[in-house]
């Protein structure tokens, strides 16, 4: 092959799919965490409580995919998870001790950084993996239409909307990196 040839062949990422599913695992299960934290504090009453009801259901769903991926796959879980679990409820709890609103911003930081997540693991996926590009798709979607129900909630009329989202958003991709290798 020449240099020319290998120049114009398409660049694979390294893949290692046991890092994909149990970052996504504990994601899910972080936001899962995330919505426990905000219900405790909003109750059931109200249009924001019953947007996070329903968004919870859906991450639910997404955490037992990926539990079962991971049961069937031999992949280990993340050792973080016991601090994911009161990380992401404490989360939850002080974003909706703060507001609906801030509760709906929080949404919306997590969202953003898990759709850039979703996408890049799609891209480096390929077709290599169907069922689990399948899921990702579906998944990433999903959370798609979790933000633009929390924006249409009023997440950016929360108070100090942009510091909140900036520091969410940083935390989120401290936690995806940090859970694909521990």
């Amino acid at each position: 092959m020449t240099q020319q040839n290998e120049q114009l062949e398409p660049v694979k990422r390294d893949l290692n799919l046991e890092e994909m599913i149990r970052v996504n695992q504990a994601g899910e299960y972080g936001a899962t965490r995330i919505y426990a934290g905000q219900r405790a504090v909003m109750g059931d009453t109200g249009p924001e409580a019953r947007a996070i009801a329903g968004m919870a259901e859906q991450e639910e769903v997404h955490r037992a995919f990926f539990d079962k991926m991971m049961a069937e796959r031999g992949v280990r879980p993340t050792a973080l998870q016991p601090f994911w679990n009161v990380a992401g409820f404490g989360l939850g709890a002080v974003t909706a001790l703060i507001g609906p609103k801030a509760a709906m911003a929080c949404t919306v930081a997590v969202e953003t950084e898990i759709d850039r997540h979703y996408s890049e693991q799609l891209d480096a996926l390929g077709e290599s993996d169907p069922e689990l590009s399948a899921a990702i798709s579906k998944f990433r979607d999903e959370e798609l239409e979790h933000k633009e129900r929390a924006l249409a909630e009023g997440a950016e009329q929360a108070f100090g909307y942009p510091v909140m989202s900036a520091v969410i958003r940083m935390g989120c991709r401290a936690a995806i990196s940090l859970s694909k290798r521990i």
